[in-house]
């Protein structure tokens, strides 16, 4: 059989023609089609917060009172009702205990640089001054923590 008798004009010419079929077909499938209509959502504002640059805090201590039911100010500004971070500990954290003193049972780790408040104390255990603590944010963190491991702050 001749190769030219197989691809004469009329073969050329539905193959081109089924081709281009093919092409259209395709392209209307993908989207060469008029966009569908988006809806008009309007203009949306976005809430912005603004957040002041912080501040250094003072170190000041607090002025002793001579109320005799205010806070018993120690020489380290430690008292009871007053706000203590954790300090010292080189990124290992401090052991809150169940009780003043290293026999007590550790109940969490506190942070350095984490926040409390001091509700008891001070109680003298194990060489060191222990002060009860809880966290202003959970009252479930609280514990009895070393004082060589605080630091007075003042309130927020």
């Amino acid at each position: 059989m001749n190769v030219r008798q197989l691809f004469n004009k009329w073969v050329i010419l539905g193959a081109l023609l089924f081709a281009g079929f093919l092409f259209l077909i395709t392209a209307i499938s993908i989207g060469w089609k008029k966009p569908p209509q988006s809806a008009d959502v309007g203009f949306a504002p976005a809430d912005v917060t603004v957040i002041p640059a912080s501040t250094s805090t003072s170190s000041a201590l607090p002025t002793p009172t001579i109320d005799p039911f205010a806070p018993t100010v120690v020489p380290t500004g430690i008292a009871t009702g007053n706000y203590v971070q954790i300090t010292g500990t080189n990124g290992e954290g401090l052991r809150i205990r169940s009780e003043p003193g290293l026999t007590g049972e550790p109940v969490f780790l506190g942070y350095d640089s984490e926040v409390f408040i001091v509700q008891d104390g001070p109680r003298d255990a194990d060489g060191y001054v222990w002060w009860y603590l809880v966290a202003p944010y959970d009252e479930t963190r609280a514990g009895w923590a070393a004082a060589d491991f605080l630091s007075y702050v003042p309130a927020p």
